[in-house]
C-alpha cells in the first residue's frame, strides 16, 4: 500500500523514465568559449551545425570526434555521454574516411576527452574508442587514466549519476 510505485527506481526513488539517459555535449571544452569560430577561414564540421556534427577541426584548436561514454549504473542502467575527443589532426582524414564506409566496424580512435564528464571531471584523460556497433558512434572503451578506468568499468550509485546529469546540462546549457 505504502510502497514504491512500479514506475519509480527502487534504488533512488527517482521515475524510471529519467534512467537510461543520453547527454550529449554540443562543443568540445577547447571550443567552448571562442567567438565567431564556425566562420574562421579552415574550420569544418561534418554536419551543418556543431550538434549534429560527429567530427570538426577549427584552426589552432584543434580536431575533434564524437564517442559515447557509458557510465554503469546499480540496476543494469546506463547514463551514457555523447563527448568530443580530441584527437592527433592528421588522424582526422583516416577516421573520416572509415565513418560512412564499411570499414567503419574496424574503426579505433584514440584521443583525449574534451568534455569534462561531471562528476569526474577527467578533461584530456587519454582514451581509446572502438565500434561496438555499426550503427552507434564509438564508445570510450579503454584508458590508462586512473579516474577514467574507474568510470568505464565500475557501477555507479544512481544519486552520483543524477547529480553529474544536472551537472552536465548545466554546462551544455552554457553552449
Amino acid at each position: 500500500m505504502y510502497g514504491i510505485a512500479a514506475d519509480t527506481c527502487p534504488s533512488c526513488g527517482q521515475p524510471l523514465e529519467s534512467h537510461d539517459r543520453h547527454v550529449r555535449f554540443t562543443l568540445p571544452d577547447p571550443v567552448l568559449n571562442l567567438t565567431g569560430w564556425e566562420n574562421e577561414p579552415g574550420t569544418w564540421m561534418s554536419h551543418g551545425t556543431a550538434r549534429d556534427s560527429v567530427m570538426m577541426q577549427v584552426p589552432d584548436i584543434g580536431a575533434f570526434v564524437r564517442a559515447l561514454l557509458p557510465i554503469h549504473l546499480a540496476g543494469g542502467h546506463t547514463l551514457t555521454y555523447g563527448v568530443w575527443l580530441a584527437v592527433d589532426p592528421s588522424d582526422l582524414p583516416h577516421i573520416f574516411g572509415m565513418w560512412w564506409e564499411p570499414t567503419y566496424q574496424d574503426l579505433r580512435i584514440s584521443g583525449w576527452l574534451a568534455n569534462p564528464v561531471p562528476p569526474w571531471g577527467m578533461l584530456a584523460a587519454p582514451v581509446d574508442a572502438i565500434v561496438r556497433n555499426p550503427d552507434h558512434t564509438p564508445y570510450c572503451d579503454h584508458s590508462d587514466d586512473p579516474t577514467l578506468k574507474q568510470v568505464l568499468r565500475e557501477e555507479w550509485p544512481h544519486d552520483v549519476a543524477f547529480r553529474a546529469q544536472h551537472q552536465a546540462a548545466k554546462l551544455d546549457a552554457g553552449q
